[in-house]
């Protein structure tokens, strides 16, 4: 067993220290200023609503830098992000326009890690649910991210990155990523808040909601989440939703211990709402 010592990190090593409206703990903050010393991605995983995409957000806000985001879908290829050759509207230029169709880099669109490389100044790219896209996209990006540079084939230029951008990159947990891949990252699991947690997230965006009011509904949320079999646990984002439908009805929540109000702000299936309200029926 390790013993319990604090650790004194150097305040230039601290970059990122959470901001007044994003919740940090220690280990996070850590890995963040990790990834930004070492240049290396950072890897977030973690249930959802725990923050994983705002993350970067945060970060772009608290040390002063622009953000640029790629969300990735199932259809998304890694050469997307480096860029695309819009052959399209080459063609209709060629039949319809007067441009110069034979200038080809006028239809060369920079993807966003192509334009986090060609920007000026160093900027925060969030490469979001990675692990949306083929099992092989992240593998097809090894080069780039080491490297920090590609080639634009079909015009021979060579793009290097003028600063590195910080890279955080957030997966959902779908699927397995490749080794490879998972050795350039430094990694962070944002565990889902407890309650004391998630009191101070509430504060942070209720500051004038009344403390019975914030502990009436931070305990019947656990209580919801805790619910054996439910199919989608409710999540941070969805409780921010739920204090605030309560809030503008007036709802009594010392009475919510019979009954859950609004409760598709929490539950999002027919099972769990079922559920829930089985549950509530032995309680009466």
């Amino acid at each position: 067993m390790f013993a319990s010592k604090k650790i004194n990190i150097s305040d230039d090593f601290l970059r990122f220290r959470g901001t007044d409206k994003y919740i940090t703990s220690v280990p996070l903050e850590h890995a963040v200023n990790a990834a930004i010393a070492l240049e290396r991605p950072l890897l977030i995983k973690g249930e959802p609503g725990t923050g994983k995409t705002v993350l970067a957000q945060h970060i772009a806000d608290a040390i002063s830098l622009n953000l640029i985001r790629w969300q990735i879908k199932s259809t998304t290829r890694a050469a997307d992000g480096l860029y695309v050759y819009d052959t399209v509207q080459r063609l209709h230029d060629s039949r319809f326009g007067d441009a110069d169709v034979a200038d080809i880099r006028r239809y060369i669109r920079l993807g966003p890690l192509g334009e986090s490389f060609k920007t000026e100044e160093q900027v925060v790219l969030l490469i979001d649910e990675i692990d949306k896209a083929d099992i092989e996209f992240p593998n097809d990006l090894l080069h780039e991210l080491d490297q920090m540079s590609f080639d634009i084939v079909e015009t021979g230029d060579h793009v290097t990155a003028k600063k590195r951008p910080i890279l955080i990159i957030t997966s959902n947990n779908e699927k397995e990523l490749p080794d490879a891949f998972l050795r350039r990252c430094v990694f962070h699991y944002i565990d889902f808040p407890d309650e004391v947690l998630m009191k101070q997230i509430v504060r942070v965006h209720y500051p004038d909601i009344a403390d019975k009011v914030m502990a009436d509904c931070v305990a019947r949320f656990f209580e919801l989440r805790n619910v054996p079999g439910l199919r989608k646990r409710p999540s941070t984002s969805e409780l921010l939703d739920w204090i605030a439908a309560l809030r503008h009805a007036g709802v009594d929540t010392a009475q919510m211990a019979l009954q859950v109000p609004f409760l598709g702000t929490l539950m999002k299936n027919e099972q769990d709402i079922e559920m829930i309200n089985a549950a509530a029926g032995r309680r009466r």
